[in-house]
């Protein structure tokens, strides 16, 4: 790479260029620097580069040069391995055509409802994003027309093969029109990807970029799993629980620079934010004070933190996950300078796992699971903090006054030493009290349909409609095994859809586990009718959850959930189990212990 070369010398459009200068790129990686002004020119390319070299930018920044903003019919497709590779692409593709009036991009991965995507495809999407299998899922439907395609993209073309999509890789090329132009990403290139790269590509020349390790040294790398809406917690118990004379705390958007401090600011942080809208004195300002010990923590974007050279800095809170190694290292890059030791703790999301390997796979450095503080460990630091501030008080201040005021009100109220003392202690520390353990209840992983268990092709399988029974369908399974243990109380509830509509319990089962967000060992019992069919869920369910699933749909079939009132069936002469229970919306009926 040539370190004088700039994303402007690489004739992309002004729209383009700006969002990708706010995103923080300075210099194009050697992937970015020999693909893009090929994909510029129409040619067909075959890349052979590691994830995490920046790959995403090199294919997504010409290509959304050369589309036709008037042409709502899709006019790229990415085929990535993992649906969590295909929201990463589509995010970024989101970002880089941040200024492109009227821009759309979709992915299509399994675990979404098909009513969600259809009404996607409709409305229009210049770019597609997704999984082989509900890709050409939605071409065996007729859902999605690829008639005016201009380009199609192979990410990860290996893992593909590896995950056994090969054979729906290749009849998804034979349905793309031709002259459509084709860039191929591999890591390795194997004899069947050869064999892709021969059929489709014709003449392109292969490009190939040797990786680079990447060290961060003297800086401890940290994760923590948890879910989004956890962040903020997490996020004060780490500033709590961590030694660090400053921190700076990454995000990806300007408005969260400033939700975020504000929100810091009112727990009582000496904090300020820094993003792309501050002007230059402002910024040099908010500096000034970092390094004259009057702020301890900054919240700032990538572009905004570029070039922060900040000996205070220790400690470094990936709010915001970034989304290529090359970010994450010039995040980290803000602590642990010039000799100095320095810590980095990453949020990652359940969903983010795959961005999570990619980076330890660039940086080829593991980073290590961590535990968030505990309310103990927190507690224990404030009292510290607490009796260090006394014990330099007492050392440095003239206190003859105020012990004659300890003196006199002693004796005029009556009371001991102790009792006075402390009393003081409580009045001086109510802004921040010391006693907080209770407060702070333990953040328990998320649980993840998404883990990293080696089953993807099967998922994937299942995706495309063809997913096996699962054990509640006792018509064609027989009796139902034990299920595992499932924690509290149980409800059985009633949805309107049955045999006749196709269903089977396993739609059921993964329908319920992504909109409801339920990990399926916590789904109860599913009995199928003609008409309908009852499930056992938990009684705890918030009620948001379920006027959400009232609208969800399992074989074009809208759920309509409603807690189960043993009421007859239907002429069919199915009948529930009878028993008393609320109209159907009303109320919950006192939950039941479930059943061993």
């Amino acid at each position: 790479m040539s370190e004088s070369m700039s994303f402007s010398q690489l004739a992309l459009p002004e729209p383009i260029l700006r969002a990708v200068t706010e995103l923080g790129y300075e210099h194009p990686s050697p992937i970015q620097e020999a693909a893009i002004p090929k994909l510029l020119a129409g040619e067909d390319l075959l890349g052979q580069a590691q994830t995490g070299t920046g790959k995403t930018a090199a294919f997504a920044l010409p290509l959304l040069a050369r589309l036709d903003p008037k042409q709502s019919e899709p006019q790229i497709l990415v085929l990535a391995p993992t649906r969590e590779l295909a929201i990463q692409v589509a995010e970024a593709f989101q970002a880089y055509a941040r200024y492109m009036p009227e821009f759309h991009v979709l992915p299509l991965y399994g675990g979404q409802n098909y009513s969600t995507q259809l009404r996607s495809l409709k409305r229009g999407s210049q770019v597609i994003v997704g999984t082989p299998g509900r890709i050409l899922d939605h071409l065996d439907r007729g859902t999605l027309v690829l008639d005016k395609l201009r380009a199609i993209v192979l990410d990860e073309a290996d893992e593909m093969l590896r995950m056994g999509f090969i054979d729906d890789v290749q009849t998804i090329m034979d349905a793309t029109p031709e002259g459509r132009q084709v860039a191929m990403f591999s890591a390795t290139m194997p004899p069947q990807i050869r064999a892709i790269a021969q059929k489709h590509l014709g003449g392109a020349q292969e490009v190939k970029i040797e990786s680079k390790t990447s060290t961060v040294e003297r800086i401890q790398q940290r994760y923590v799993m948890l879910d989004g809406n956890q962040k903020l917690d997490a996020l004060t118990r780490v500033l709590e629980g961590e030694e660090y004379d400053a921190a700076i705390i990454f995000v990806r958007t300007k408005s969260a620079t400033e939700e975020i401090s504000e929100k810091l600011g009112a727990r009582g942080y000496a904090v300020a934010c820094l993003n792309g809208d501050m002007n230059q004195a402002h910024r040099e300002q908010t500096i000034r004070r970092l390094k004259a010990d009057q702020l301890d923590v900054i919240v700032a974007t990538d572009v905004a933190a570029r070039g922060l050279d900040v000996e205070r800095i220790s400690l470094v809170v990936n709010y915001d996950i970034p989304y290529d190694s090359e970010a994450y290292v010039h995040r980290i890059g803000r602590t642990g300078r010039a000799g100095r030791e320095g810590k980095a703790i990453l949020f990652v999301s359940p969903r983010e796992r795959r961005l999570l390997r990619t980076i330890e796979h660039a940086t080829r450095q593991p980073i290590e699971k961590m535990s968030l503080p505990s309310g103990q460990v927190i507690e224990q630091r404030r009292i510290e903090s607490f009796r260090a501030t006394l014990a330099q008080t007492i050392e440095a201040q003239n206190l003859s006054f105020f012990q004659d005021l300890i003196n006199e009100w002693r004796d005029s109220m009556e009371t001991t030493d102790a009792d006075l003392a402390a009393a003081l202690l409580y009045l001086a520390q109510k802004d921040q009290p010391l006693n907080v353990a209770s407060q702070f209840p333990e953040i328990r992983e998320p649980h993840s349909r998404d883990r990293d268990t080696g089953d993807r092709p099967r998922r994937e399988r299942f995706e495309r409609g063809d997913r096996p029974e699962r054990s509640g369908d006792r018509a064609e399974r027989g009796p139902r095994p034990p299920r595992r243990e499932m924690k509290g109380d149980y409800t059985t509830y009633r949805i309107e859809v049955g045999k006749e509509h196709g269903v089977r319990a396993g739609d059921i089962v993964g329908a319920i586990a992504n909109e409801a967000n339920i990990d399926s060992q916590f789904i109860g019992n599913i009995k199928l009718f003609d008409h309908f069919s009852t499930v056992e869920l938990p009684a705890s369910m918030p009620n948001e959850i379920f006027q959400h699933l009232k609208k969800v749909y399992v074989r074009k079939q809208k759920l309509n959930i409603s807690v189960d009132t043993g009421a007859p069936a239907s002429a069919s002469g199915e009948r529930r189990p009878a028993g008393p229970g609320p109209r159907p919306g009303a109320a919950p009926r006192p939950p039941r212990k479930p059943r061993d």
